[in-house]
């Protein structure tokens, strides 16, 4: 997990409608930049959802969602359809920006040892610093927790 007071590592990833995102375009706002397993999941999709129910305070708040998970764009498009998310979701099979906030981890389940990516959720500033992060997120309360962070 990257340190607070650093600054966040830009990235140029597609969205679930493939359209190409980086994060030097959100200068200016507030971040919430979060990084999930899996589309689909249970943890994923309660995770998800409470981001998407909460988007008017979140708006309200200056702050923009942002998703990131190494599914493809194919898997964003039917996750957003599926369940009305309302934000951007970032397709990351390369793990272009998954390593670079460092959240491809060894993963223990099962006593079974993977690598995988952790619930990580970053609260990036105006000026592209990361003034938050939250690793071992539990994804049922992230979305309320990040509204905290931001009053």
């Amino acid at each position: 997990m990257l340190e607070t007071g650093t600054k966040a590592p830009d990235f140029s990833l597609p969205d679930q409608n493939g359209v190409v995102h980086t994060l030097k375009e959100y200068a200016g706002k507030k971040i919430i930049l979060y990084f999930y397993p899996k589309d689909n999941t249970p943890g994923c999709t309660k995770q998800a959802c409470g981001f998407s129910e909460r988007q008017p305070q979140f708006k309200e708040k200056g702050a923009i969602v942002i998703g990131i998970s190494k599914d493809s764009v194919a898997s964003h498009k039917r996750f957003e359809e599926k369940y009305g998310l309302d934000f951007t979701l970032l397709a990351d099979p390369e793990l272009e920006a998954i390593k670079a906030y460092d959240v491809w981890q060894e993963k223990k389940l099962y006593g079974k040892v993977s690598m995988g990516v952790v619930r990580t959720t970053y609260l990036i500033d105006e000026e592209g610093i990361i003034v938050k992060a939250l690793d071992k997120v539990k994804a049922a309360d992230n979305p309320e927790q990040m509204l905290k962070e931001l009053e």
